[in-house]
């Protein structure tokens, strides 16, 4: 079972990444998620940023080591990776390479719930799911050739890469799916449309 950690924000797994290069001040780690589109991968603000610092710094695996001032911009604060921070960076990392985890992703509720809605109208919210799905594809794709094409690693989009392999996963699914409800023969869209209409004669799961 994985151990709790001190600061269990992916955010902050980033941040100690980050530091493991070289020390830095929190608007050079804000400048780096950004240049690097870490907002993909991890949802953050300016002020959590901040605040994910000062929990590593109070959990003793930042530590301040200086300050630095640039222009006429007031002084930031510099912080290096500690000792410790150095071993939790390496066994967290280990941690979610190698042990898959449960989520709890929308769709995958939303599919546990399904029946609630007309076959019908689900075909149809599926239908605009894909589109939208290949529309994220192409633009990953567009990434991952951007990247490749400007010389630098295939390493460096390797989380595209991922992504895409999902998308597309998710797109066969969801193609199985709509097939297996609207095939004329053995189809499920007809049991299931009486099953919703003696759940909600008034037809309410329609909307949406």
């Amino acid at each position: 079972m994985a151990e709790k950690r001190k600061v269990g924000n992916l955010l902050a797994l980033a941040v100690l990444s980050y530091l493991s290069r070289r020390p830095m001040h929190p608007y050079e780690l804000g400048r780096t998620l950004r240049e690097h589109g870490d907002a993909r991968s991890i949802k953050y603000t300016h002020g959590s940023l901040y605040m994910v610092v000062g929990q590593l710094a109070r959990a003793g695996l930042i530590a301040e080591v200086g300050t630095s001032r640039q222009g006429q911009l007031p002084e930031r604060t510099v912080y290096e990776l500690t000792d410790e921070g150095r071993r939790e960076l390496a066994d967290w990392l280990s941690e979610l390479v190698e042990q898959p985890r449960h989520e709890y992703p929308g769709f995958v509720a939303a599919l546990s719930l399904i029946g609630a809605l007309r076959p019908d109208r689900v075909v149809e919210l599926l239908r605009r799911r894909l589109d939208r799905l290949a529309e994220q594809r192409a633009e990953i794709t567009a990434l991952i050739e951007d990247t490749v094409a400007a010389g630098l690693p295939e390493l460096f989009v390797v989380e595209e890469e991922y992504r895409l392999a999902l998308l597309e996963a998710e797109v066969a699914f969801v193609e199985r799916f709509v097939r297996r409800v609207t095939d004329p023969e053995t189809g499920w869209g007809r049991a299931w449309a009486r099953a919703h209409a003696a759940w909600d004669p008034d037809g309410g799961g329609q909307q949406g």
